[in-house]
């Protein structure tokens, strides 16, 4: 055989192997990597939160827990990403599509209705809100939660926290994406954001165009967003540096707002939950804005101004028993004091240790709750709708800051919907859903 019959042997037969090989190769496609995982190292990396209520430095210790495997803050987190999945299909929301602007006339301005009141005629062409509109308390009004951004600002509010928490905890970067979006749409974005103030907050059609009292549309829940904004800004990868210097400014407009407005200084003489909340919303806003001399003075003039006057011996709240919704409001007013409590110990306050001239604690306040949230005996007062684990935080709190008669209740208590999740953001919440 010739030496070029040879080669163009030779030849044939490595491109029938190679066509072999490619059938094979095609046939039998190797298989794909599986997808990209956050690195566990690239989380531990993270620098603990600089947040306002949580403590930023025990959630980077839980997540190190989660790591290391802990079965029983696997199982939270799993009932906080089913919350934190429901929302990335919904939103982003913005004050600006509701029906009707406010009375202003400026679509940017946040409209709220009062929630306990109601028409007192039929609607007519000549009356089409069948004013006048009368009280009655603790009965929500339905009409409230369509036509205002009310409804849409508490899924605000509870998305974006329950969206930074899934993120800090698994890393998944789609949390981080959908929390940004929702914060830059509803304060940030010219075209859709809200203006730094509530000067239309729980109008009453036909009386009011807005009340001091609306302040707690923000003061019951907004410090749970400054939290959630500072936990995205620990290293969040779809949190820019515009997005932390607007919200910085929207936050110093609003706290000026609060400071210097009338409606901030009516809500701030409230005896009763208002005035407790409100000194949280200012205490958290000063911390978020770098005042940390205002929040260290309102939460230690919270001390003798609100839980003296506001509980009494025995550790009950004579001006939330004095509601429909007694219940409600007594754990209600207390995870404003927790809250509140919880930024104290970032600025050198500790508001758990304060004792008023009869005795007077956030520790009795707690234990005051403590027979009906174990479920040993029913609760006295009036309540038009209990729900046992609407105290399930505030004692909580209580445990964590060292009282030995919650510590024993906290396995007695009712687990709230959703799960308890106090291991992960350990500082109360509002749990049932009754607002205003």
């Amino acid at each position: 055989m010739g030496t070029r019959l040879r080669l163009a042997t030779v030849l044939a037969a490595v491109t029938t192997l190679a066509a072999l090989l490619t059938s094979a190769a095609t046939a039998n496609p190797a298989p794909e990597a599986p997808p990209a995982v956050p690195a566990a190292a690239a989380l531990r990396a993270l620098p603990a939160p600089r947040t306002a209520v949580l403590d930023g430095t025990r959630l980077r210790q839980t997540r190190a827990r989660l790591d290391r495997g802990d079965h029983r803050l696997r199982e939270a987190v799993r009932a906080l990403t089913v919350r934190a999945d429901n929302w990335l299909d919904q939103g982003p929301w913005t004050v600006v599509d509701k029906p009707r602007p406010a009375p202003s006339g400026d679509a940017h301005d946040y409209l709220s209705q009062a929630p306990y009141w109601w028409p007192s005629r039929p609607p007519t062409a000549e009356n089409p809100w069948g004013c006048p509109y009368v009280q009655r308390d603790g009965e929500r009004n339905p009409e409230v939660d369509t036509g205002t951004d009310r409804q849409d600002l508490e899924k605000v509010f509870d998305s974006t926290y329950d969206l930074a928490l899934a993120w800090y905890y698994t890393g998944e970067r789609q949390y981080a994406q959908k929390a940004a979006g929702i914060v830059r749409t509803w304060f940030l974005d010219p075209a859709t954001r809200m203006n730094p103030h509530l000067n239309h907050a729980q109008f009453i059609p036909c009386k009011y165009d807005g009340r001091a009292i609306g302040v707690i549309d923000f003061s019951q829940s907004y410090t749970a967003v400054v939290d959630a904004i500072a936990i995205l800004e620990a290293g969040a990868p779809a949190w820019t540096g515009a997005d932390r210097a607007g919200m910085r400014r929207w936050n110093s407009d609003f706290l000026a707002w609060l400071e210097h407005s009338d409606f901030g200084a009516q809500e701030a003489a409230a005896a009763n939950n208002h005035g407790t909340f409100y000194d949280l919303l200012l205490a958290g806003l000063a911390y978020a804005t770098g005042d940390r001399d205002l929040a260290r003075r309102t939460v230690r003039d919270a001390a003798a101004r609100r839980i003296g006057p506001q509980i009494a011996a025995d550790g009950s709240q004579p001006l939330e028993l004095a509601r429909t919704r007694s219940w409600h409001y007594s754990t209600f007013d207390l995870v404003a004091y927790t809250r509140l409590a919880a930024i104290g110990e970032h600025v050198g306050v500790n508001l758990w240790a304060y004792q008023g001239p009869d005795g007077q604690s956030l520790f009795k306040a707690v234990r005051y709750l403590l027979p009906a949230a174990t479920g040993r005996t029913a609760w006295p007062h009036p309540e038009l709708e209990f729900h046992r684990f609407a105290a399930s935080d505030v004692v909580h709190a209580a445990a964590d800051a060292g009282d030995k008669v919650a510590r024993k209740a906290v396995p007695l208590l009712e687990e709230p919907p959703g799960g308890d999740l106090w291991a992960l953001r350990p500082a109360a919440e509002q749990l049932d859903s009754i607002a205003g």
